[in-house]
């Protein structure tokens, strides 16, 4: 099922009597349980997208949709929407974790007694039950993130908004929050993930959406997109450099080498570089693999 249907959306500024096109005709859709990475540079498009998603602004032309209902005509379609903001707008700081669970949950349309069954699931899901009386403000900032991911949740949306869910954050609390996005998405959530931390995206999300100038420039699974600026060059790296008559076989069959490393084309070659290699130690076999890093600058700087 697709939590989230954007079609065509159109978005253009005026300013001192000039025009600005900030969005132009970008479609997005996403299904339960799946994660969307939609990344852009700065002043591509990215926040006027998601702006319209949310329903903050409406567009010039297109359409949402979230869990069938348009939330710029239907406001019950924002029951079905959670978000998690960079920095720290998501939470009353003077307020305890359970205060501001109930708080949220009460402001989403829960009643009390449901916003406090709600609240203490989710403390108790999100390790922070010890925490529920401590001021925000004096959590570790991993704790207040995740803090803010339960309270994204706590009316059960079926869409997630994140955006940089683990900026600043060490690396423990990095590999918590990363564990509960896979989680949440487990549970049948659409998740659009926006951040500028492409291997964070790259290990989280199904697919990916580029966007530059306003329009989107790439959409695809993010495995495929990966592969198609990957390399076909093979690297065996040996632990001594390579020499005498394995060097004179292997180079004879195509492959490079320079030193401790093996470098050859295709697989066929691969196999029958490694046969000459036998029984040397290995250090690694590896092929040339882009990374959504390397996929993001050539797209964007063409």
């Amino acid at each position: 099922m697709q939590v989230l249907e954007a079609s065509h959306l159109q978005k253009t500024f005026r300013e001192r009597g000039r025009v600005f096109p900030a969005v132009r005709q970008v479609s997005l859709g996403i299904d339960a349980g799946e994660v969307l990475a939609f990344l852009g540079p700065n002043g591509a498009g990215k926040t006027t997208t998601i702006k319209m998603i949310a329903g903050l602004i409406w567009p010039d032309e297109g359409w949402v949709k979230i869990a069938g209902r348009d939330p710029h005509r239907d406001a019950t379609a924002l029951r079905s929407l959670g978000a998690v903001l960079e920095g720290n707008r998501n939470l009353y700081w003077r307020l305890t974790p359970l205060e501001n669970l109930e708080y949220f949950g009460i402001l989403r349309g829960l009643s009390r007694r449901v916003a406090r069954q709600r609240s203490h699931a989710l403390l108790e899901r999100f390790d922070l039950i010890e925490k529920r009386h401590t001021v925000t403000q004096s959590l570790s900032r991993g704790m207040q993130q995740k803090l803010a991911i339960a309270v994204a949740l706590i009316h059960d949306p079926q869409l997630l908004l994140l955006d940089e869910p683990t900026l600043g954050l060490d690396v423990e609390a990095t590999q918590h929050v990363k564990g509960l996005v896979r989680e949440i998405a487990a549970e049948g959530r659409a998740i659009l993930l926006t951040t500028h931390q492409l291997d964070i995206a790259e290990e989280l999300s199904d697919r990916v959406a580029i966007i530059n100038q306003g329009e989107i420039i790439a959409e695809e699974p993010t495995p495929v997109l990966i592969q198609q600026f990957s390399g076909t060059t093979y690297c065996i790296e040996l632990e001594a450099p390579l020499e005498g008559d394995r060097l004179a076989k292997a180079e004879s069959l195509g492959a490079v080498i320079e030193g401790y490393r093996v470098f050859v084309r295709e697989p066929d070659l691969l196999y029958r570089v490694l046969e000459i290699l036998k029984p040397l130690p290995l250090v690694r076999v590896e092929k040339d693999q882009a990374t959504l890093t390397d996929v993001f600058l050539k797209l964007i700087q063409g």
